[in-house]
Formats: structure tokens, C-alpha cells, sequence
């Protein structure tokens, strides 16, 4: 088991004592988190559905992240990640989600918001969402989506310690 089903399968478990399913929303991955907890055997009892929402028109449509949001901050910013994160979780049957927007690069990148720079959202059931930032050393595209996936994981299962 590589160190990122390891996570995975802690998040599941911590989900599934805490009685409550999960769902992504994610950009720059693609998919790649909701892809490492569905390839664990028994995850269907706690994945709700995740979202891939790669363009602006997806964010809006299927998350409800505001088109003012967008124009005012972006895609890769606080504002949108909780915006993605509070938009899964009133479109699932979700008590945690998981959302992430980034540049992964190798192009994108500018000097106010520079390859490697995500945004990650999260959001539980009776709570604000919440967002913090992370810039990933530019080793390729492939290291800053599984770097993306482990820190979300990572968050998730603070978030579920508390």
C-alpha cells in the first residue's frame, strides 16, 4: 500500500466512525482524489460522488460557485475553493467535502499566482467552509496533483479529529 491509499483508507475509516459520507469537488486533479478513495474495496459506504469541475462553467453549474466570485478572484482563490467545497456539500449527502483549485502547470502560471499554487476548500456539516493555500515546488505537473491529493486528504482528516 503506497502512502497515498494509506491516507485514503485512514480518511474512509475516519469518515465511517464518524458516521458521515464524503465528496469532492476538484479542478487541477482532476478526479485523482475521489479516484484513491474509490480504489479501496468497501469505499461505496462512505463516497458520496465527486465532482470534476475543470472548467468555470462546471464550477458554476454543477457546484453554484457564483459567477462575481470568478471574475472578482479567479478560479485558483480562497473565495472559489469555499465556494466549491459549500456547493458539494449542499449537493450530496456529504458531511465532508473536499475541494481543490490550483495550477498545476507546466503553463498557467503568473507572477501574482505562480505554478504549484492550490487552493484548497473543505467543508463539514454544520460549519463554514474553510480554505488555506499551498505552493508546491515545481517538479512537474504529476508532483503537484499527488502533492494536492495527499494535502487534501491531510486536511480532511484534521478537520475529522476535531
Amino acid at each position: 500500500m503506497n502512502d497515498l491509499t494509506e491516507l485514503a483508507d485512514r480518511f474512509l475509516k475516519t469518515c465511517a466512525a464518524r458516521g458521515i459520507m464524503a465528496a469532492t469537488a476538484e479542478s487541477c486533479t482532476g478526479g485523482m482524489i475521489v479516484a484513491h478513495l474509490t480504489d479501496i474495496a468497501g469505499s461505496s459506504t462512505v463516497v458520496d460522488r465527486g465532482f470534476v469541475t475543470y472548467s468555470n462553467e462546471a464550477k458554476m453549474d454543477m457546484l453554484g460557485v457564483e459567477p462575481a466570485t470568478l471574475r472578482a478572484f479567479g478560479a485558483v482563490s480562497a473565495e472559489t475553493a469555499r465556494e466549491m467545497a459549500a456547493g458539494a456539500l449542499a449537493r450530496s449527502r456529504a458531511g465532508i467535502t473536499l475541494a481543490v483549485t490550483g495550477i498545476a502547470g507546466p503553463d498557467g502560471g503568473s507572477l501574482e499566482k505562480p505554478v504549484g499554487l492550490v487552493w484548497f476548500g473543505m467543508a463539514l456539516s454544520g460549519r463554514p467552509a474553510v480554505a488555506e493555500q499551498r505552493i508546491f515546488d515545481n517538479r512537474g505537473r504529476d508532483f503537484i496533483r499527488r502533492e494536492t491529493v495527499r494535502h487534501a486528504l491531510e486536511m480532511g482528516l484534521k478537520a475529522l479529529a476535531v
